[in-house]
């Protein structure tokens, strides 16, 4: 949470798809090189989504197994971008335990306030547009990191493995970004705000949309929301504006990736993080203009 100081042939489409393998089972994942829908029994994590047995085994070119003819390298992990996102927010959490006062005040969310030492101002609409981006990796409490580390790493790598490297990295920056954005547009501009938490939501809302296409149980995923927004509007000290713009980016732009008709897939889902994209650009432009 923030805190405040934040091959084959292909089947036709169909409204609900069923696993090629698996006639009787409902999925909304695609094989990423025949396109074929394929069923969590069936899913082989490649470098971008996943792919069925049989692309699998027709790239490895021999009789092996998939999961033994799949190369054990960096390259091939599920989570790699999971992890070095996890990876940059803990580094920059040892930089604010070496150095606190500076790192804080110098890649905290503030919309425009003097600088500590009364010489000046400080503040994105002070032209510091990067704490729009910085804030999203910058932690001061342990519970504070440990929480949202914990967030990423349970909704991350489900989300990497199934959307792919790219399109996963899009949807923590953007949402993260949005959240950002949100309270710089909402919250006074005096007020300093850091955390995660809006890229955090924005995985959380992606996994609603998922889960709901694949025709899961969406019980524990909206009991685990319907509690995140409890915290966020009754504890005090949280910048429930980081998680709201963090959860409606995230899920806007889930909708798009997921839901997107495979004829125009890549125009619809890189469409669909543009236009989320120009919207919060255009949340900071707006605010800036009422601060300056």
């Amino acid at each position: 949470m923030d805190q405040q100081p934040g091959g084959p042939d292909r089947p036709a489409v169909d409204a609900t798809p069923h696993c090629y393998r698996h006639p009787d089972r409902e999925t909304g994942i695609r094989c990423t090189r025949c396109e074929r829908p394929i069923c969590t029994d069936c899913m082989i994590s490649a470098s971008v989504g996943f792919q069925c047995p049989n692309c699998v085994r027709e790239g490895s070119g021999n009789g092996m197994s998939p999961t033994a003819a799949r190369p054990r390298t960096i390259a091939s992990d599920p989570r790699l971008i999971t992890k070095i996102l996890l990876g940059l927010n803990l580094a920059v959490f040892v930089a604010v335990l070496v150095n606190e006062q500076r790192v804080v005040d110098e890649l905290d969310l503030i919309g425009l306030a003097l600088s500590r030492d009364l010489s000046g101002t400080v503040g994105v609409a002070d032209g510091q547009w990067y704490r729009l981006f910085t804030a999203m990796f910058l932690h001061q409490a342990v519970w504070h990191i440990a929480f949202n580390m914990l967030g990423l790493w349970w909704l991350g790598g489900p989300l990497e493995a199934a959307l792919g490297r790219v399109r996963f990295i899009a949807l923590y920056l953007i949402s993260g970004l949005a959240g950002s954005a949100l309270t710089y547009l909402i919250a006074a501009p005096y007020q300093a705000s850091l955390g995660a938490s809006g890229a955090i939501f924005g995985l959380l809302g992606a996994t609603v949309v998922l889960m709901r296409r694949m025709n899961y149980d969406m019980r524990p995923v909206l009991a685990l929301l319907a509690l995140n927004l409890l915290f966020t509007f009754t504890w005090s000290g949280i910048a429930w504006e980081a998680h709201l713009g963090g959860l409606v980016a995230g899920t806007a732009i889930a909708v798009g990736l997921v839901h997107a008709p495979r004829e125009r897939r890549a125009l619809v889902q890189w469409g669909t993080c543009a236009v989320v994209l120009l919207a919060t650009l255009a949340i900071v432009v707006i605010r800036t203009g009422q601060l300056t």
